[in-house]
């Protein structure tokens, strides 16, 4: 059997890969409700396409999926967090407050899956997103979870995370990077 690259499985099912221009610009928002039914459609092909990953790839700390990432230009991104507890679908979102307070985790992203980057992140945001009615809802998500949605709407502004990397820090390989199956860890947590 041969062995296939990690970024080479995301791509076989369906992951847009680091270089694609898709991946560098802001994604389209929604108009809510009148886009109701182009918003649920792209949130069923987001849970498909998390579906297959899974299928392939454990994912200890949760996982993400932003709709450039599956080649649609929108601002739609779907959160599973760690354990048993319900997806978070994000329509138009946006961060509207952030900690001060912040800590450095490895993240690794399905669009270069091949490395894990050490990124600082605020240990608490605060973030308004559409629901399909078009009504506004705030949430705060905090520690790993606050990590999660921030790393989805950075995909949705057309970042990728290297770009939140200190200077002189550099992704590492997956074989070197040794948390792989395990969730973050947080002091006091």
């Amino acid at each position: 059997m041969i062995d296939v690259r990690p970024s080479q499985q995301m791509r076989d099912l369906g992951v847009v890969q680091r270089g694609a221009g898709i991946l560098a610009e802001p994604a389209r928002a929604f108009d809510l409700p009148a886009e109701c039914d182009a918003a649920e459609h792209i949130v069923d092909e987001l849970f498909a396409a998390m579906e297959r990953i899974g299928q392939v790839h454990p994912f200890a700390k949760g996982m993400g999926l932003a709709a450039p990432q599956i080649g649609i230009s929108r601002a739609a991104a779907v959160v599973q967090p760690p354990g048993d507890a319900p997806a978070i679908v994000l329509l138009n979102p946006r961060i509207t407050a952030s900690s001060e307070e912040t800590d450095e985790q490895y993240e690794g992203c399905l669009s270069f899956f091949d490395v894990r980057g050490l990124v600082p992140r605020p240990l608490k945001i605060t973030v308004e997103a559409a629901a399909l009615t078009g009504e506004t809802v705030a949430t705060t998500y905090e520690r790993g979870l606050a990590r999660l949605i921030h790393h989805e709407i950075d995909h949705l502004d057309g970042l990728l995370y290297t770009a939140y990397m200190r200077t002189g820090v550099d992704p590492i390989p997956v074989e070197e990077y040794r948390q792989t199956g395990r969730a973050w860890v947080y002091e006091g947590a």
